[in-house]
């Protein structure tokens, strides 16, 4: 297996889910592709023949984005009833 190798992560996503997915993966500092996002956003009866979306990321990185996206799914990564968008992060 090379570093080349990109792996399925997940599929039958909606686009704006595979799209959230990939951007936590952005966040949590890994390579991360939503494919057939278009089409589904597009065609959404021929969500069911592509399969849905999908994320792919590097084989090397599976483990760890699967953590992640476990904690997503947990709901680990959901901001707070009381997030302020314009204020200052923790120093």
């Amino acid at each position: 297996m090379s570093d080349t190798d990109w792996k399925l992560l997940a599929r039958g996503l909606s686009a704006t889910d595979a799209q959230l997915l990939c951007n936590c993966l952005h966040m949590a500092s890994l390579q991360a592709e939503a494919a057939d996002v278009g089409i589904v956003q597009t065609h959404g009866l021929l969500s069911i023949a592509v399969g849905g979306a999908s994320v792919r990321v590097p084989a090397h990185q599976l483990t760890e984005a699967q953590q992640v996206m476990a904690a997503f799914h947990r709901g680990d990564l959901a901001l707070d009833e009381d997030f302020e968008p314009d204020a200052p992060g923790p120093p």
